[in-house]
Formats: structure tokens, C-alpha cells, sequence
């Protein structure tokens, strides 16, 4: 569709940016925190881990001194389970872990941020997966229920927005190491992502009951599912993968039900997780307010019939979807047997790090408004690049500009277009440490002095995208140039 006129971005529009504790904070084992599945991965060969991270957690107040400059509305960031709980299921929480958020929070208020408090974000303690496997067994969903109960009780009279699980959807779809315990096979992860899903609901369900005023949602990655081709049998895949990756965790949430076409495929292999009586009403009564996602452009996909070997894609094939050899490393993760492959899409820039599809983002607002009917969130969405400092210590960022200018236009049509759209928080609000490519992937509008050998000063830079974003939300969007 095309507008003559944009309608504005609302009044109360929560610009900000995002952040995760393992990816910023450090003191990975101080004031009584307890070890995660994340502390002692490394990120990449050569790379760092998440040890030292940013020292956001001693430099918290310097950190929302920057985002307050910028004019942050928002800032959204994780809890560590671990610091709150470091076995997960202690029977008293760490009161040092609990006094430490109460700082961040109250420095955020301080500036008159709001506070955007995402309860778990991969970071699984790694106690509980040596208890119980984590989320393979049904405790998980009793301790973080308890866990959540636990943030509720003590924040809530300063904190309105929740989210309470960061793209626990595609952790199920990929599966490894971030899903947070041994994955046997197939049964055994759809079973934790059943056991993740319910743990949602059941910490929605407790929000409402103790914080009525408040708000919360999930916070899935999303996004639009291209089909290969005109092809019918690529756009049912494409269909079919996306119930898969967004409708497996969003519709028991938001409808009350797995999706029908999905659940007949994993029951027929023997691989649908197994529901306990009570399951279904938990889902029914999570009543979600709203939807947080994270978009990083569009996925194209192919039928993937079974039989199928993963690398031997048929030549004609390989041709036919543009599938380079570069290529066939990803699409091991973007599979499933029998549903969808990922293949190249030529009419989509392909970044350094990420696929670049602004567009793809006004079709996933759409379809995702449509889908569910409550208002939306954008809580991630970035471009990452490899940068260094100038001699000047400028970082010139005009690729990031770029893109979050072509993203945020597409917020505004999308606007124009009926989508109740409260937020958006680019990736990162600060330079992060990488899950994949350790500090060298920088996202943030703040630049970092560190690397992955040497820590340096962590001395914190504004990028030219700082300044560009702080101009973004003193005018609430009027000019993106």
C-alpha cells in the first residue's frame, strides 16, 4: 500500500535500546551470584567470554547516564536468575542480587526511563540443569514461577512492562546449547519447549494476580517467512515454518492452543510433546498484554522433503534457490525435515553479520497485528559491524544510521497502516559481548573500548548513531534524516 500523508509516531512512544545481563554486566560470580549455562561459554574460537563482558554491572550508573543523554524512554535489560536465586530454587533469594536491580531500576527512574525488565534471557542456572536437566523436567516451571513471583513482589511498584522469556522459540527450533539442558532428540526438545511455554503462562498469570496495573508479554524473535518461489509447494513450507517458529510458542500464549497443521505433523512422528491435564487452561489464562519481538530480516524457505540430505542439496536445486556453498553452514540451523530449508533471497541485502530487509519488518508488524491483536513492541533490531576508534575516538557509523533510518520508516508506515505499535529499542543500547562473534560484533550506539584480548579502560564512546538516535526521539521521529 502506498499513503499520502504518514500519520506521527504516538505521543507516549517508547523509543529506547535493549540490552542482556550475560552480554553486559560481568561479576559473573560476585555478590553471591550463582553460574549459568552462559558463563563459561566462549563466545567464538579466539573470542571472548561473558566473564567481564562490559563491567556494566559496576558502571550501570555511567550506562544510563548515556542512555538519559540520548533520551531513552525506555531501557529494556535482563535479570540474572542466578543472581536472584544462585542454585535457582534456593529457598531464600540473594539479597545482594535483588539490591543490585533495585539500583538499575531506580538510576533508570532517576531519568524518568522506563524500566523494561526481561525475566529470563538464556540464561538457565546451570544448578537446575544439573538437578533436573533444566528445562526437560516440569520443575522448571514451578521454580520460575517462584523466580518471577520473586521480581513481582519486589519491583513491581516501579516496574510496569515484563517480558518474561527472550526468543525461547527459536531456542526449540534450533535446539542447543542456549535451550538450557541435554536435548536427546527431537521428543525431548519439543518437551522443553512445552515445559518453557507453560512456564510463561503460568509467571503471566501470576503478574496479573499480583500486579494488576502492570503489563507483560513474551519476547520471541519474528519475523516474515518468504517462500522460495511461486511455487505452491515452497509457499505452504513457507507457511508451514512459520507456525513452526513463531506459531509453536505465540499461539498457546495468545490464542490458548497450538497451532492444529503443526501439532498433526508432530504427532504423526511421535515427537509432540506431552500435555498433563491443567496444560491448556494455563495457556488459556496467560492473557498476554501486549507482544515484544526481535526482528533481523526476513527468512526465505524451500520445501525440505524428507530423505533429503541436508548437504546434498541437488544441483538443480542449488540453482534453482541460489544456495551457496557459504550458505550451507546457516541453513543447518533453518531446517526442519519434511517442512522448510533456507535458501539466499536475491532480493534481500545480505549483511556482514545479518540479512538487511526494512520491509520485511512493516510485513511482520502487520502480520504479527493481525495475528494477535495487542499492541507491539520492538525490542531488538540492529545492525552489527566490525569497528575500531579513529585516532579522534569517533566511531562513524553511517551504515547503522542507515539502517535503523530504513527500519524506523517502516515503523511509521506500518503505524499509518493500523498497527498499534508502543515501542521500539534498537540492538544494542551499548556495545554487547556477542553470543557468536564475542566484542567484535558491535551493535551498540555506544562504543566500548575493549576487544577480545585486552580489556583496555572500557571506556565508553558516543558513536555518530548516538547522536543521530538522540535527534530520532527529541523529535519523536518527525525527521529521520
Amino acid at each position: 500500500m502506498e499513503h499520502k500523508q504518514l500519520k506521527p509516531f504516538p505521543k507516549d512512544f517508547l523509543w529506547g535500546g535493549s540490552t542482556s545481563a550475560f552480554q553486559v554486566e560481568g561479576a559473573y560470580d560476585q555478590d553471591g551470584k550463582g553460574p549459568t549455562i552462559m558463563d563459561d561459554q566462549v563466545s567464538a574460537k579466539g573470542s571472548t567470554d561473558f566473564k567481564v563482558a562490559i563491567d556494566h554491572y559496576h558502571r550501570y550508573k555511567e550506562d544510563i547516564a548515556l542512555f538519559a543523554e540520548m533520551g531513552f524512554k525506555t531501557y529494556r535489560f535482563s535479570i540474572s536468575w542466578s543472581r536472584i536465586f544462585p542454585n535457582g530454587n534456593d529457598k531464600e533469594p540473594n539479597e545482594k542480587g535483588l539490591q543490585h536491580y533495585d539500583d538499575v531500576i531506580n538510576e533508570c527512574l532517576k531519568y524518568n526511563i522506563e524500566p523494561l525488565v526481561t525475566i529470563f534471557h538464556f540464561e538457565m542456572p546451570s544448578a537446575l540443569i544439573e538437578q533436573y536437566g533444566g528445562w526437560a523436567s516440569r520443575k522448571s516451571i514451578e521454580d520460575f514461577d517462584r523466580y518471577s513471583r520473586t521480581l513481582f513482589e519486589r519491583y513491581g511498584d516501579r516496574v510496569q512492562y515484563w517480558l518474561t522469556n527472550n526468543e525461547g522459540n527459536t531456542r526449540i527450533v534450533f535446539g542447543g546449547h542456549m535451550l538450557g539442558g541435554e536435548i536427546k532428540d527431537d521428543k525431548q526438545r519439543f518437551q522443553m519447549g512445552h515445559h518453557m511455554t507453560l512456564a510463561q503462562a503460568k509467571a503471566m498469570i501470576s503478574c496479573h494476580e499480583l500486579l494488576p496495573e502492570a503489563k507483560i508479554s513474551s519476547a520471541p524473535s519474528i519475523t516474515i517467512i518468504y517462500p522460495a518461489s511461486p511455487d505452491p509447494i515452497d509457499v505452504v513450507a513457507a507457511r508451514d515454518y512459520d507456525l513452526l517458529r513463531s506459531g509453536l510458542t505465540l499461539d498457546p500464549l495468545y490464542k490458548g492452543y497450538y497451532p492444529k497443521a503443526l501439532w498433526a505433523f508432530l504427532e504423526e512422528r511421535d515427537i509432540a510433546p506431552t500435555l498433563e491435564e491443567g496444560d491448556l487452561e494455563l495457556f488459556k489464562n496467560a492473557k498476554p498484554d501486549f507482544l515484544a519481538f526481535n526482528y533481523y530480516g526476513g527468512h526465505t524457505m524451500r520445501y525440505f522433503p524428507e530423505g533429503e540430505e541436508l548437504y546434498s542439496v541437488p544441483a538443480e536445486v542449488a540453482e534453482k534457490y541460489n544456495v551457496s556453498k557459504s550458505f550451507m553452514k546457516k541453513i543447518a540451523r533453518e531446517k526442519q525435515v519434511g517442512i522448510a530449508q533456507e535458501v539466499v533471497n536475491p532480493h534481500i541485502n545480505q549483511g556482514e553479520f545479518r540479512v538487511i530487509d526494512p520491509i520485511g519488518l512493516r510485513a511482520t508488524l502487520r502480520d504479527l497485528y493481525e495475528k494477535y491483536n495487542v499492541p507491539l513492541i520492538i525490542t531488538e533490531n540492529g545492525c552489527a559491524a566490525e569497528e575500531e576508534l579513529t585516532e579522534d575516538g569517533k566511531i562513524h557509523d553511517n551504515y547503522r544510521i542507515e539502517y535503523l533510518r530504513e527500519h524506523i520508516k517502516e515503523c511509521q508506515i506500518a503505524i499509518s497502516e493500523g498497527v498499534e505499535l508502543m515501542g521500539y529499542c534498537p540492538w544494542s543500547a551499548i556495545d554487547v559481548v556477542s553470543v557468536g562473534e564475542g566484542i567484535k560484533k558491535r551493535y551498540g550506539l555506544i562504543y566500548v573500548d575493549r576487544n577480545d584480548k585486552d580489556l583496555k579502560e572500557l571506556k565508553r564512546y558516543r558513536k555518530d548513531s548516538f547522536y543521530w538516535y538522540k535527534k530520532v526521539i527529541n523529535i519523536n521521529g518527525e525527521n529521520l534524516e
